[in-house]
């Protein structure tokens, strides 16, 4: 065997995973990046933040919870637990990204990037602990897992088409507009930590420090932003359908639409009830949803298509000459929809 092979090359030649196989490991990592949000948030409402004292350990003495810490904890620890399984889930995506014939190197990149926001995030929400939980870690360690959920949903999105040149299906002043909602999306997810910040649930029942601002008027910015995202999703699907664009362009914007009204609703029934922790957890899983169908918009105004195989030498390079040419063709079909 030749001392060339590595570790991969090694599991390639053993295992060729089916493409289909390869899009449902992407997308458990975007279930995964997902479950590390609504978890997460769990530990802050349960007031479970500090249930582990310190980090790397439970305790100075003890990997583990012991029985004086209770339910908080377990929590906590459970919490840090799950970091594993979403390593565990990274590294399938990596693997079978790897392994698969043709190699996908974009898809494996993509892998990595998720595995070293994972062990960076890891280290936050260590100095979350030891920091007394922060308010401005706190609100990095979510930003982070927020990142962490933008380059799984970009991974999942790769894994379903080919490796052809990006071609966009709307014109370029639909694509500012859609840069414009992303953009208002992401200030909205911001803002929404500062709220938390600065908000009543500081993830422990000890006196642990917030961030200095007014919440409820910070929560009023906030609700501004949404207010500026729905305006912007309504005035991107009429002028989609205005220019006739392709429905599956139009498509993810009624979805975030729909997204956006629903996370609108529990958004008002937390404040006007005072904030339940049940419904801030529903509103922390909404902004996942919202997050991720946001990128779909995005996502959906563009495509790869499959390179054509082309055997022999110069392959690769005929086979993307082949998909220039047939570019014109592609797009004319496209403004026909």
């Amino acid at each position: 065997m030749p001392n060339s092979l590595n570790p991969f090359e090694l599991i390639a030649r053993r295992w060729q995973p089916s493409a289909r196989f390869v899009r449902q490991a992407a997308l458990a990592s975007v279930v995964m990046a997902v479950v590390i949000v609504v978890t997460g948030g769990a530990v802050r409402l349960t007031q479970s933040g500090l249930g582990c004292e310190t980090w790397p350990k439970c305790t100075d003495d003890s990997l583990t919870p012991t029985s004086e810490m209770g339910i908080y904890g377990v929590i906590e620890f459970g919490n840090r637990m799950l970091t594993y399984v979403l390593c565990a889930v990274v590294g399938l995506v990596i693997v079978a990204a790897r392994a698969r014939t043709p190699v996908r190197t974009s898809l494996t990149r993509l892998g990595w990037v998720q595995f070293w926001i994972v062990m960076g995030n890891a280290v936050v929400g260590g100095v979350t602990v030891l920091t007394g939980l922060n308010p401005y870690i706190v609100s990095s360690h979510f930003l982070l897992s927020t990142a962490l959920l933008t380059v799984a949903v970009v991974t999942w999105q790769r894994a379903r088409e080919g490796d052809a040149p990006v071609r966009d299906l709307v014109a370029r002043p639909l694509r500012q507009l859609t840069w414009l909602l992303v953009a208002a999306s992401a200030a909205l997810i911001v803002i929404g930590t500062v709220v938390t910040g600065a908000g009543p649930h500081a993830g422990d029942a000890k006196k642990v420090d917030r961030i200095p601002l007014d919440w409820q008027e910070i929560t009023q910015l906030h609700v501004d932003f949404v207010y500026v995202v729905v305006g912007l999703t309504v005035a991107l699907w009429f002028a989609l359908r205005a220019v006739g664009a392709p429905a599956a362009t139009r498509r993810p914007v009624l979805e975030l639409f729909g997204v956006l009204l629903c996370q609108g609703v529990i958004g008002y029934v937390q404040y006007f009830t005072h904030l339940p922790e049940i419904v801030v957890g529903a509103h922390m899983f909404g902004s996942c949803l919202v997050w991720i169908a946001v990128l779909r918009v995005f996502l959906a105004q563009r495509e790869r298509v499959e390179l054509p195989a082309v055997p022999g030498p110069g392959g690769e390079h005929e086979a993307v000459q082949a998909v220039e040419s047939a570019a014109p063709v592609v797009e004319a079909s496209a403004s026909s929809r």
